[in-house]
């Protein structure tokens, strides 16, 4: 985001910095509790209170720790982290993105939690949430909260054209034209963002790029056959046409949420909001189900969500402190206690409770994190999907062809990763 001037931003990183890492400037006393600090990157209004609980309950259990919280937008974390740890003067736990982790780890600014108190129970966390979490064979981070992208159901719509969730792309072609014909209604309304294309990918047994190999594989054939797939779901009977505008999100999930499509792809970020709307007032209405499989037969989507790292550049008292605190907030306990307060989806199968699974979102979101596809260990991997947000909208939009588009994208993502082949 672009908004104020240079001297609001300047102020504004001094603010922070004067927050972060709870070295000389803590205020620790030798014989006081140690006070680290945590950037939270959460929703301010809505996720932030748990946490804040969460922290009360854990300096009760913990005489010798206190913990400075600190909101920090998300848009912003990722460059105000990246500056701060340059400076040594980080925070001593960052609420980091599962995209940021291998950039961060590679530069030495996360510390290697294998072997510590945060890492304790690791044998209880999904392995796939966990290898997200690594880079070159360590873990940087302890998952925290995860996500994956479904397709998300209008059961009743479905049950009214006598059709079942999908299995393959094919499948959701077919139910959508006759969801169509029967009620009226769309039966898909897909995104042109790159994430949400990922699934079309996978489903060919590809990505963006081939890490092992170092080779760039957005423009390969198997690309083109998910990409066309994914272009071929925007004209047909029952088919939203592609929303190029500025508001596309909003206009998906709007007309999802009230009835007028039938069907998106989308991930648990957005439960509390899927029951708002007059559609899923019957939380039961909703259905949710792993994303439809591309010609392999395999079904796969992009591994979201975040992890806590703990900052390698402060002292040993600090980082042992950050230690217990992430351990603290990654138990069962307190991922229960997250996910009835703010519907996100734990990372740890013993945090999924019959209370935590009364919610049907959240307990349809477990049943797909099967199927979620851990990013690739690469520290350029997230910024790829820049160049692709901006072709793939031209592609949809119907401004330049699939195979050109692609080759943008190509050659986009061959000055990100320079020492990959074509």
């Amino acid at each position: 985001m672009r908004r104020g001037i240079a001297a609001t931003a300047l102020v504004a990183s001094f603010a922070l910095a004067a927050t972060a890492c709870g070295g000389s400037d803590s205020g620790d006393k030798a014989d006081g509790p140690v006070t680290i600090t945590w950037w939270d990157t959460s929703n301010a209004t809505n996720e932030a209170p748990t946490y804040k609980a969460l922290i009360k309950d854990f300096e009760a259990a913990n005489k010798d720790v206190k913990v400075k919280y600190v909101n920090v937008p998300f848009d912003q974390a990722q460059n105000k982290f990246d500056t701060a740890a340059g400076a040594s003067g980080a925070p001593d736990v960052l609420r980091s993105d599962v995209g940021w982790t291998p950039a961060f780890a590679k530069k030495g600014y996360f510390l290697p939690l294998d072997g510590t108190e945060a890492l304790a129970d690791q044998a209880k966390f999904k392995p796939n949430l966990i290898e997200q979490a690594q880079y070159d064979g360590k873990t940087y981070g302890v998952p925290f909260v995860t996500d994956t992208l479904a397709l998300v159901y209008n059961k009743q719509l479905f049950e009214k054209a006598g059709v079942e969730a999908p299995k393959t792309w094919d499948d959701l072609k077919t139910a959508a034209a006759t969801i169509k014909a029967k009620t009226g209604v769309d039966g898909y309304w897909g995104s042109t963002a790159a994430y949400y294309a990922q699934p079309f990918l996978f489903g060919e047994g590809t990505d963006t790029v081939d890490a092992s190999a170092k080779k760039i594989t957005v423009n390969s054939a198997a690309a083109k056959k998910g990409y066309g797939t994914w272009l071929s779901l925007f004209s047909g009977k029952g088919l939203h046409k592609a929303d190029t505008t500025a508001d596309a999100y909003a206009h998906i999930q709007d007309a999802f949420v009230n009835g007028k499509v039938a069907a998106i792809v989308q991930g648990p970020w957005e439960i509390t909001n899927f029951y708002k709307g007059s559609a899923f007032s019957d939380k039961s209405n909703l259905g949710i189900t792993t994303v439809p499989a591309g010609s392999t037969g395999k079904a796969g989507a992009p591994t979201g969500g975040h992890n806590l790292s703990v900052y390698a550049g402060s002292d040993s008292a600090h980082q042992k402190a950050a230690e217990k605190f992430v351990g603290f907030m990654t138990s069962a306990k307190s991922q229960t206690q997250i996910a009835l307060k703010n519907s996100t989806l734990p990372t740890r199968d013993d945090a999924y409770t019959a209370e935590v699974k009364a919610d049907p979102g959240i307990a349809g979101y477990q049943t797909v994190l099967a199927s979620a596809q851990p990013r690739v260990a690469l520290p350029e991997y997230s910024s790829l999907l820049t160049p692709l947000d901006t072709e793939l909208l031209k592609i949809a939009g119907g401004k330049e062809s699939l195979d050109k588009g692609l080759g943008n994208a190509e050659t986009a993502i061959a000055k990100l990763v320079p020492d990959f082949s074509k």
